[in-house]
């Protein structure tokens, strides 16, 4: 068979019909949902294909009691998710980033709301604003905390670290390169004088985030940018 023929190319690329858990690695970049009458919360926009049954509904991941206020102060493709409901499958991803499966066991975890790809409904989400940050990266930082037993999916640009925070051993990151840290940590901004004086004020490097305790934060190599709307 010629390897270049259109049948090669389908053989080669091809959905895997072993992969029936809940939530699947298709590939690094592509999420399979494999839905079976669960209630699966998804990125908006981030449905790429599906089979079966499938019903979608848009819903404000902000709109579970939050001021009006803040959801103004938050804007971009991560302020809303989509709910998944019926019985099929179900294809995700967001602009080629890496997609990797966590799954929670009564356990609780910070994510940045830009960088959560999909969750199982059952687990308990709360959205915060960072204090004092909105305005600093590009329209502010938003965290959602997510808690309980169930699967979560979370994307990066490249490979993720994972850096270990123990006590009397604080870690810095960039905000806008943070991806997730463990639930029980709080991050602090902390503002870097000399950086923002010799990079220049418009420069995210002159705030950190500051992790202290006993936990792990996530970052990836690439700094995302916030608040930019379709």
């Amino acid at each position: 068979m010629n390897k270049y023929s259109i049948r090669t190319f389908i053989q080669e690329t091809s959905q895997s019909e072993a992969k029936n858990n809940f939530f699947e690695l298709e590939n690094d970049y592509l999420l399979e949902l494999n839905i079976n009458n669960q209630i699966v919360m998804i990125k908006k926009g981030a449905m790429v294909a599906y089979d079966g049954d499938i019903k979608f509904e848009r819903e404000g991941i902000l709109s579970k009691g939050v001021a009006n206020m803040l959801k103004k102060a938050v804007s971009g493709e991560g302020t809303t998710m989509m709910k998944a409901t019926g019985r099929g499958r179900v294809y995700v991803a967001d602009f080629a980033k890496k997609v990797r499966i966590l799954y929670l066991e009564n356990e609780s975890i910070n994510v940045n709301g830009n960088d959560i790809l999909a969750h199982e409904d059952i687990l308990k989400s709360d959205i915060k604003m960072m204090k004092s940050v909105a305005g600093m990266v590009g329209g502010g930082l938003f965290q959602v905390n997510l808690s309980g037993t169930g699967h979560v999916a979370v994307t990066t640009h490249g490979d993720p670290l994972t850096l270990i925070v123990k006590p009397g051993n604080p870690v810095f990151t960039d905000p806008n390169a943070t991806v997730a840290w463990s639930g029980n940590l709080t991050p602090k901004i902390k503002t870097d004088i000399s950086l923002k004086t010799l990079i220049g004020r418009g420069s995210g490097e002159s705030f950190q985030l500051q992790f202290e305790g006993d936990g792990w934060v996530i970052v990836q190599p690439y700094e995302e940018s916030y608040g930019t709307a379709e």
